[in-house]
C-alpha cells in the first residue's frame, strides 16, 4: 500500500507539456464538476422550471423553458472543457484557439435565444393584429423581424471579430461609409420601404378598405413593401408606389360609418308651382321606404339653362360602394316613376329660339 501511495505521489509530481500530474487531476476533476452541474441543471432545474411554467398564464416562460431545453451538446461539452482548461499551463496558441472556440459557440447560442424571442414576439404580434382585424398583412411583421436578426448577427459578428483583435471601430467606419454609398443609390427604393413601414403603423388604410386617390379609385389588395397595390373599380390592377401614397391625399372610404350623398335632377321649365310642390314630398316619402337611408332634405335650388335644378341630400348607414349605387340606383328609379304618374317631366338640353316680327 505504501509503494501504490509513493506511485501515486510520483504520478501527480510528474510533469508533462509544462503541466504536472497534479494540474491534469485538477483539471479533470474540474471538467467532471461542471459537467455534472449541467447535467442536473438539465435534468433536474430545467424540469422543475418546466412544470412551475405550465401553471402561469404566460406563454414566454415556455419559449425560454424551450430554448434551454434545445441547448445542443457543444455548449454541454465544451464549457466545462474551456473552464477545466484554465487549470492547465497550455501554450499560448492552443489556449487562443481554446478562447476563440468558446466564444464562438457562446456567441452563436446567444444569436439563437435572441432569435427565438424575436420569433415569438413576431408571432404574438401577427396573432394579435390578425385577432383585432382579420386579413391584416403581416409581410411588414416579418420584415421587421428579419431586419432585426440582421442587426443581431451583425453585432454578434463583431463581438467575435472584437475578441479576435480586429479593430471594429474602423470596420464600422468603413460599413459606415460603404453603407452611405449604397444608400444614395437605392435612395427610391429605401423611401418606399419607409413609406410602406409609415403605413403598416399608422394606418391610413388597410387591406381591403375602398380608397380613392386622385381620380382612381378601388379596393386595397396588397401592401407591399414597395409598393401598394389596388384592384380598379373599373378592373384593372393599379400599382402605386408606396411614396406616392404616404405624400398625397387618400379619401378612405372604410373609415366612415355613415355616407353623405348630394345629387341632382332637373325639371322641364313650364312645370306648374303645384307639381314642383309636390317633388319635395315625393321624394321624401321614395328615400323614407329604404331602412339603411336617413332623408336630410329635397331643395329646389336653381333655375338653370334649360331646366329647374333640384338638389336631393341623404345619409346611407354603409360605407360599401355597391350598395351605394344599388341604393342611388332604386331612388333614381323611383323618381322616374312616382314623375311619369304625377306627368312630371325631367329636362334635358333644349334650346328655344323667340322669333320677333
Amino acid at each position: 500500500m505504501a509503494l501504490d501511495f509513493t506511485q501515486f505521489h510520483e504520478a501527480l509530481n510528474f510533469t508533462f507539456a509544462n503541466n504536472t500530474g497534479n494540474d491534469y487531476m485538477t483539471s479533470l476533476l474540474v471538467f467532471l464538476g461542471v459537467l455534472i452541474g449541467i447535467k442536473i441543471f438539465q435534468s433536474y432545474v430545467i424540469h422543475k422550471l418546466k412544470r412551475l411554467a405550465k401553471k402561469t398564464k404566460n406563454d414566454f416562460d415556455d419559449v425560454l423553458i424551450e430554448f434551454l431545453e434545445e441547448t445542443p451538446w457543444t455548449i454541454y461539452f465544451f464549457t466545462p472543457f474551456y473552464v477545466a482548461a484554465k487549470f492547465l499551463n497550455l501554450i499560448e496558441i492552443i489556449q487562443t484557439i481554446i478562447h476563440y472556440m468558446f466564444i464562438i459557440i457562446l456567441t452563436l447560442y446567444a444569436i439563437k435565444g435572441l432569435n427565438k424571442i424575436i420569433d415569438y414576439m413576431t408571432h404574438k404580434e401577427i396573432k394579435k393584429r390578425h385577432e383585432k382585424e382579420k386579413g391584416e398583412n403581416a409581410s411588414l411583421i416579418i420584415v421587421l423581424r428579419n431586419i432585426m436578426k440582421g442587426i443581431i448577427w451583425i453585432m454578434g459578428l463583431l463581438l467575435i471579430f472584437s475578441n479576435f483583435g480586429i479593430n471594429v471601430a474602423s470596420l464600422i467606419a468603413g460599413l459606415g461609409v460603404g453603407g452611405i454609398a449604397i444608400a444614395f443609390a437605392l435612395q427610391r427604393i429605401l423611401e418606399d420601404v419607409f413609406s410602406s413601414f409609415s403605413i403598416y403603423f399608422d394606418k391610413p388604410f388597410t387591406e381591403g378598405d375602398f380608397i380613392i386617390i386622385g381620380d382612381d379609385l378601388g379596393v386595397v389588395k396588397k401592401i407591399g413593401l414597395k409598393t401598394t397595390r389596388i384592384e380598379h373599380l373599373q378592373g384593372q390592377e393599379l400599382v402605386v408606389s408606396n411614396t406616392e401614397l404616404t405624400s398625397t391625399r387618400i379619401h378612405n372610404y372604410k373609415k366612415m360609418s355613415k355616407r353623405r350623398i348630394a345629387f341632382k335632377f332637373g325639371i322641364e321649365y313650364g312645370t306648374p308651382a303645384s307639381k314642383l310642390e309636390k317633388i319635395k314630398s315625393i321624394t321624401k316619402n321614395i328615400i323614407d321606404k329604404i331602412k339603411i337611408a336617413d332623408f336630410n332634405r329635397v331643395h329646389f335650388k336653381s333655375f338653370g339653362n334649360f331646366s329647374l335644378d333640384f338638389e336631393v341630400v341623404y345619409y346611407l348607414d354603409s360605407s360599401d360602394y355597391v350598395v351605394y349605387m344599388d341604393t342611388q340606383e332604386l331612388i333614381n328609379i323611383s323618381l322616374v316613376k312616382a314623375f311619369k304618374k304625377e306627368k312630371i317631366e325631367f329636362a334635358f338640353p333644349t334650346q328655344t329660339i323667340h322669333l320677333k316680327k
